[in-house]
């Protein structure tokens, strides 16, 4: 496969139906979920990522059984205690999700275990996970942040009292899956996030108190002796849907239907936020799988789109979208504000600056502070000059908001590292031919 993709002319007008592959957030979970079952687990629709992949083989290290056919994934765990053995290295690659929460799952580790990830997530902060985890007794052997870590638990930890402040999904779920290893009850007083952990524990009938209010997840879990098997059918990622949403909208004359897409109302910020910017969005066929809501989403193209002073309630729930968010402000009627929104430089490459740097090779004046981003919207906006796209740590979401930046504004593109995709939507490029040829 090449590495590079050029882009030399705009998409044409299309009206199209497609499918979007299974949500990472609950593909890795569910995959560390099953590894604690003795039972037979299976899931369709399993993403098919490198970040899937790398889970997929970590808990394999640690004892699980894994099978793959073509229709679905199927896992028998170990039970809550993993398998030990000496020198064990867990391969976390470019995930974050994976790499932090696994470690949760290790508390009661007994070995000394090592945590390694690829060049990009060897760089992201550790520390917001491993604080935590070290109340319930799980030694730390680096002075480092980042990757690689080595740690070793201990027979039975205690539990604890967790108080996160950042609104991070990651650090919560694994202090999460640690309460379920740990003697005693965990209460977890978390800012509100993505609650696919919650909605998991539920299913799985696991002894859970959650009393959420407004803004602050209120939890309760106490240490379980076993978990159920966990079937389940993975819905479309609505991350990865985010890309053909806004290539719909900056379309003329087109309408897209995405069907089956997972609509959990901690993650569609960025349904709400484009809505309060003009688009026409509507969600349709709506149900309820497993506690998650479902649905379809019809997108048709908009005019008229106009800028937002950003209400940072939406920051946790569309804080994977705010790149492709940034093209819709840059060709949106006046000048949107995004603040407190520096977690985005802790994600897969430092994404807000990025997000103000591409705009900037587009011709769109942008103010760039530590945690804040201003753009100037300029709806006529059009590119006749050539735009190189490079060492962006081959952050997937950069890759796809060139592409669509690309495809809806125009110029001729020059985007490296076609492969990062791989990461989270391996099949973005062949959804894409459906619906026009690049």
């Amino acid at each position: 496969m090449k590495s590079n993709l050029i882009i030399k002319k705009k998409i044409n007008p299309f009206t199209k139906k497609i499918f979007i592959e299974g949500d990472k957030s609950i593909s890795i979970r569910w995959v560390l979920l099953s590894s604690l079952s003795k039972k037979k687990s299976r899931a369709y629709n399993l993403l098919k990522s490198e970040d899937v992949i790398s889970a997929l083989k970590c808990i394999k290290k640690l004892g699980s059984k894994v099978k793959i056919t073509k229709n679905y994934h199927e896992v028998i765990g170990t039970g809550i205690n993993f398998k030990e053995k000496k020198n064990l290295i867990l391969d976390a690659g470019n995930s974050g999700t994976l790499g932090r929460l696994i470690l949760g799952l290790l508390i009661n580790f007994k070995k000394k275990i090592k945590i390694i990830g690829d060049k990009s997530l060897s760089k992201r902060d550790f520390s917001r996970v491993t604080l935590p985890l070290k109340k319930f007794g799980l030694k730390i052997f680096s002075k480092k942040k980042g990757l690689p870590l080595i740690v070793q638990g201990l027979e039975k930890p205690e539990s604890i009292f967790y108080k996160e402040k950042k609104g991070s999904a990651q650090c919560k779920s694994a202090v999460m899956l640690a309460a379920l290893k740990s003697e005693g009850e965990t209460f977890i007083k978390a800012k509100k996030s993505r609650n696919h952990t919650e909605l998991l524990f539920k299913y799985l009938n696991i002894d859970m108190k959650n009393n959420s209010k407004k803004n602050i997840d209120m939890i309760k879990i106490k240490g379980v002796p076993k978990i159920n098997s966990l079937n389940y059918n993975i819905p479309g990622d609505i991350s990865s849907s985010s890309f053909f949403i806004v290539l719909t909208l900056l379309t003329d004359n087109s309408q897209l239907l995405i069907k089956n897409v997972n609509i959990n109302p901690s993650r569609i910020g960025i349904i709400h936020i484009l809505k309060k910017m003009g688009a026409y969005i509507k969600l349709i066929n709506v149900r309820n799988y497993k506690g998650e809501k479902i649905g379809d989403i019809f997108v048709k193209s908009s005019k008229n789109l106009k800028s937002i002073n950003c209400p940072t309630k939406y920051n946790s729930s569309a804080i994977d979208e705010f790149l492709i968010i940034f093209l819709v402000a840059a060709k949106s009627k006046g000048v949107s504000y995004f603040k407190n929104l520096s977690e985005l430089n802790q994600k897969e490459s430092p994404r807000l600056i990025w997000g103000s740097k591409i705009l900037n090779m587009m011709g769109v004046k942008t103010k760039l502070t530590e945690n804040s981003l201003k753009i100037y919207g300029n709806p006529k906006l059009k590119i006749n000059r050539k735009i190189l796209i490079q060492n962006y740590l081959k952050d997937h979401r950069v890759f796809m908001m060139s592409v669509i930046a690309a495809l809806t504004c125009g110029g001729h593109w020059y985007i490296s590292d076609m492969d990062s995709v791989k990461t989270s939507f391996p099949s973005f490029l062949k959804t894409l031919k459906k619906i026009s040829k690049v």
